[in-house]
Parts: structure tokens; sequence; C-alpha cells
């Protein structure tokens, strides 16, 4: 079979050689059929009719009409699932290995009959006019702190026409998150866009219907910095595509980083947040001539940020508990009956009275949870322990698993006082040191006990035992060198 590229070098010979057999020859063939492509000038690929017919029956013709009737009503059906129907309905008429036929067969229908598929325009991007911001699951990278897994989101934030991004590492996507991660990566850009868009936050959107699409903590912070919302569509996450895509280029390049780090695993998050600052600044560094065009452009922040923070006017209950956006935390006991102030922020709880902060904990996640601090009520509970075996809080009185042992061992070896013993130990780390207490049970628990509260105090008690004061003797200064300095600047 003659090829096209034979047919050209005939073309090429026939301008040098004197005879066309002589072309032929060198070009490969017979010189009765160079003649014949010499005269019709062209390819045989140009020749050759495009293949229009079947090589075999359709294993398919009979039934093809009712497949296609079913993808007419439901155009997402798969072929396997089609197969899979045919089978069961016509028996062995179809073989599993027909199947990648039949996946062929939808394909064509699909591009040729099936309904059009969505469009993607491509938008103009101008420079310092629109930022896109979000939040995406870190999970699937597997990173862990200490040894734990560290389950977290990454708030990201990115300039549309220059592709520049930021971000925070966060735990949660309350609205206090998402204020600290557009104010921070506003700070850092020093500057803001016209516009800046974002998905359908629950904290920052409301429900489709609403008169007001935006809630009113997000409204004022688009107000404080100038800003002109903007959301995307219900499930239409391609509207918000710059960010969505640097999610994935992101995350990516910080798995690609922790490959050849050679581990996932840091000792603190703040050591973590570092590794991921420097991969943004060198994902930024590429960026760096559109990105000037951007801050060209931007506006001006202004004078301050705005507080992040969410403020509930909450009244501590005989319980010496407070309820925080549904969740439960324990404050000191003498704040019973009274009204305080809790501000909420993105990872952290503060309780104000009066001008001042009486507590800070860390934020709860989710809802229905409880985070219940026994120094806060170890008193009364030593005045009334028999509230102790059905405390609905009482796991959050075993603050390391040596106090759950110790509570253990007094159950077993005393039952009669095991409860006043254990508030014992544990009124002794409240108003001594945990952290020394937990030492001393440890060394208890190797030694098969006891676990008594007035052994535990009389360790406790020697660890702390202060070391002595050195006597520091210092020299008396001799005046006369002064003296003699003097007569010598004198004397010059």
């Amino acid at each position: 079979m003659v090829t096209d590229q034979q047919v050209r070098r005939l073309m090429s010979l026939t301008q040098k050689e004197k005879t066309l057999a002589s072309a032929a020859a060198k070009a490969g063939m017979d010189e009765k059929t160079a003649r014949k492509y010499r005269h019709l000038g062209r390819l045989p690929s140009e020749l050759r009719e495009p293949h229009t017919w079947r090589t075999r029956e359709d294993p398919f013709g009979a039934v093809w009409a009712e497949v296609r009737e079913k993808l007419t009503i439901n155009p997402g059906l798969e072929a396997k699932t089609l197969f899979e129907d045919l089978k069961r309905r016509h028996g062995s008429q179809f073989q599993d290995g027909q199947l990648r036929t039949l996946q062929r067969r939808i394909k064509q229908w699909r591009a040729l009959e099936g309904p059009p598929k969505e469009v993607f325009f491509a938008q103009e991007h101008r420079p310092g006019e629109l930022c896109q911001s979000d939040f995406t699951y870190m999970n699937t990278l597997g990173v862990t702190i200490g040894r734990q897994p560290f389950d977290h989101i990454f708030y990201h934030f990115t300039l549309s026409y220059s592709n520049w991004e930021t971000g925070r590492v966060c735990v949660s996507e309350s609205f206090e998150s998402f204020s600290e991660g557009l104010q921070a990566a506003l700070w850092e850009l020093g500057g803001v866009p016209r516009i800046h868009r974002t998905d359908r936050l629950s904290t920052a959107i409301k429900k489709t219907g609403d008169p007001d699409e935006f809630t009113d903590r997000y409204r004022a912070l688009l107000r404080h910095y100038a800003l002109e919302g903007a959301k995307i569509n219900r499930a239409s996450p391609h509207e918000n595509g710059d960010v969505e895509q640097r999610h994935n280029r992101l995350k990516k390049a910080i798995d690609q980083a922790l490959m050849l780090r050679g581990s996932r695993d840091f000792e603190r998050r703040s050591e973590y947040e570092a590794f991921v600052r420097q991969i943004l600044d060198e994902l930024n560094r590429s960026r760096r001539d559109r990105f000037a065009e951007d801050i060209r452009v931007l506006g001006r922040l202004p004078g301050s940020w705005l507080e992040s923070c969410k403020r509930l006017r909450v009244r501590v209950r005989s319980s010496s508990t407070i309820m925080v956006d549904r969740n439960v935390y324990t404050v000191d006991s003498r704040l019973i009956g009274e009204a305080v102030e809790a501000r909420l922020f993105a990872e952290a709880l503060e309780v104000w009275y009066g001008q001042s902060r009486v507590e800070q904990c860390p934020r709860l996640r989710g809802r229905g949870r409880h985070r219940v601090n026994y120094r806060h009520i170890i008193d009364w509970l030593v005045r009334k322990p028999g509230a102790f075996e059905h405390y609905i809080y009482r796991d959050d009185l075993f603050p390391t698993s040596r106090f759950r042992m110790a509570y253990d061992w007094l159950r077993g070896h005393r039952p009669q006082g095991a409860v006043r013993e254990y508030l014992s130990i544990l009124e002794l780390a409240a108003h001594e040191s945990e952290t020394r207490v937990d030492e001393a049970l440890g060394t208890q628990i190797a030694m098969g006990g006891p676990m008594d509260a007035e052994v535990i105090g009389e360790m406790v008690r020697s660890q702390r035992t202060p070391e002595p004061m050195r006597d520091v003797v210092i020299d008396a200064v001799d005046l006369g060198v002064y003296d003699e300095l003097l007569g010598e600047v004198v004397e010059r």
C-alpha cells in the first residue's frame, strides 16, 4: 500500500530525476502507480473514501430504540446501568464483552443527539476589581500535630486578575473565622479591591428569597471596607472558579512539599502555619508583574480592623455554667446569677464582667458540646460529694488518665470513701498544681498505691520546695580610680 510519504517523495524526485522510472524506484513504488499519482496530483489519504459503513452486525440494533428512549428521558443514565438492564430482560443475548460497544454507541449519541452541555464563558479580569474567598477542607493532606490528627480547614483569598493568594488555617466556617480571614488578607494586601465574591456561606448569605441577601454582620464588614459584595448562584461553584481552582493547586503544592519534607507531622500548629505561609510566598513570586498592576488601583484601607467577635449577654446559671452559641461553658461559681458578656472569637471565648475579663478558653466546635473546668466548681463539689456520681459532666472531672485511674483504684480498694478521697485529690490539683499532682499519681500508680490525698499532698509540697537563696558578694568599688582618670584628662 502506497503511503502519503512515498507520494510526496515521488513528486520531489520527478523534479530531479531524468525519467519517471528512476523517480518511482527511489520512491519505492511501481512506475505505473507513480504515473497514476502524478496524473491525479493527490495523496492516497485524499483518495480514500470515508468509512461510513459497519464492518459487522450491530448487536444493539434491535434494542437501540428503547435504549435511546431511556436516554432521552434520563440523559444521566450510564451505559453500564443500561447494559445490566438489557441482560436481565433479554437473557443470554448480550455478553459482558459487549459493554464497551454500548459505551461507544451511547457516547456518540450524546455527542450528536444528547442534551446540550453547559458552556463556560471566559471572563475578562481587570486589575484590582475582583477578589474571591472561600473555605476548603484540608484533612485529606493527613497533617498531624504532635502525632495527633489535625482536623482543619483553610480560609482562602485570591485576586482574580493576578491570582495572588493568601489565607489562614482555621477550625470552623464560622463568621468570626471568615471575618478575621478576610480582614487579615486585605491588610496583608495593603488595599481593598472593588468587589468581593464568595459562595453561599450561611454565616454571610441569607437564604434564597430573603429580601436582604447578606447578613447584618457581613453587610457591616463590607461597609467598613467599602467593598461591593457579590455571591454565586445556588449549586454553581464554577462562578467562584478562581478560588476553587486555587484550592486544588494549593493543596497539591502543600502535598508535594510534605512529600519532600519526608514527614506530615509538626511539633506545633505554628510550625505548620509557617510551612503553609512559605508555600504561599513561593506561589506568589511568579505573579509579581500582574500583582503590581493590582496594587496600583486598589482602594484605601480604613483606619482600623472591624471587631470580629460576636458579643452575647448571658446569665450564669445555678450550675455555674453559661450557654453560648448552643454550647455549655463553666465559669467561676461566684458569678452565679450574674449577667456576663460572652465574646465569641474564631477560636476563643472570653467572658467579661463589668470591665474585667474573668475567663478565657478555647471555643468549642459544633453544637451541643460542653467545656467544664473543674477549678470552677471543685470547692462546692467537696462540700457536696454526693453530687459527683451522677453529675452529667462527670467525665470532665478527670483532667488526665491518671486521675481516672486513681479514682478507679479508690473505688476498688476504698469504695465507701472513694468519692471524698478523689475530690480531695482534685481539690489539691486545683489549688496547688495539676501537673505535680499528675506526676505524683503516676508514681503511686507505678507502686500500686495507695491513692491517699494526704500522701499525694506531701509529695506535691516536697516537689515545690524552693531552692535556698544564694549569697551574692559584690566587691567594694575603689572611687580613686575615677580620680586618676580625671587627672589624666586634665593633664592632656
